[in-house]
């Protein structure tokens, strides 16, 4: 059987080790497939061994990828753009690519299995209210083998690119396949939003207890609250505040 390859990316200090740590532990739990699990970093202190890990690519369009993340209104997570080259990591066949601030709490085989050879992406939740095409990048699937020209077209002209996804890597990389028919969105059941899908509508957030969706495969926790912050119960405005996630708590955790 082919070994799978699931990927993700840490850099910078806005999250300590065990993010990546506890993401691995929950696809080794859901995933049932012989699979890698690669992080491309640039520090690796503290991750488990069960973790591969690469050095950040550095690439010829540093100086712009960098401006593009900094500058005010242009921030975007364009780093991603290098998980998109043919041979990085030698990576074959089908690649399940994740942000490292989601919970995985179901079965992944069917995220591998659906629509095959195309870019999967769930539909964005705003672009979705808005009846607009966008996807969301907290977790892709793709394949570095029919997906390169996400990488070639961005390196040949960096600024050119993002202007045109007004910004937005997840745009960029759903809207590109999209142009060109390689694309197609998860089933929006299998990947929920915490802040979106799991939190009651107020008041009822204020007594009752985030739900784990049906059928939910992977958590993401885009925005506020994050996982710590869900689990104890999050105090923001009234309206995002939540009680404590205490079934979170099963599947966020570190390999035993």
């Amino acid at each position: 059987m082919t070994v799978a390859n699931v990927v993700c990316i840490k850099w910078g200090d806005k999250y300590p080790a065990y993010y990546v740590n506890r993401l691995c532990a929950g696809v080794r739990r859901f995933l049932a497939r012989p699979h890698r699990f690669i992080c491309f970093t640039d520090d690796a202190e503290g991750l488990i061994p069960e973790v591969e890990v690469h050095p950040l690519p550095v690439e010829p369009f540093e100086a712009e990828m960098m401006r593009l993340m900094t500058e005010p209104k242009r921030k975007g997570a364009w780093r991603k753009v290098s998980l998109f080259k043919p041979g990085l990591a030698d990576m074959q066949g089908p690649v399940l690519g994740f942000d490292i601030d989601v919970c995985i709490t179901g079965p992944l085989d069917d995220l591998f299995d659906f629509a095959p050879g195309k870019m999967c992406m769930r539909r964005e939740w705003r672009e979705a209210r808005r009846g607009l095409p966008g996807g969301h990048g907290s977790v892709f699937r793709y394949d570095p083998a029919r997906h390169g020209y996400l990488y070639e077209e961005f390196a040949a002209d960096p600024l050119a690119a993002a202007d045109r996804a007004k910004y937005s890597e997840q745009k960029y990389t759903s809207m590109t396949t999209q142009s060109r028919g390689d694309f197609a969105f998860f089933p929006p059941q299998w990947i929920a939003s915490f802040k979106r899908d799991a939190i009651p509508f107020p008041p009822l957030n204020l007594f009752v207890e985030p739900r784990l969706p049906a059928d939910t495969r992977v958590m993401c926790f885009h925005g506020k609250p994050k996982m710590e912050e869900a689990v104890e119960g999050y105090r923001g405005d009234w309206w995002r505040t939540t009680r404590p996630a205490q079934w979170l708590n099963e599947f966020w955790s570190e390999i035993e």
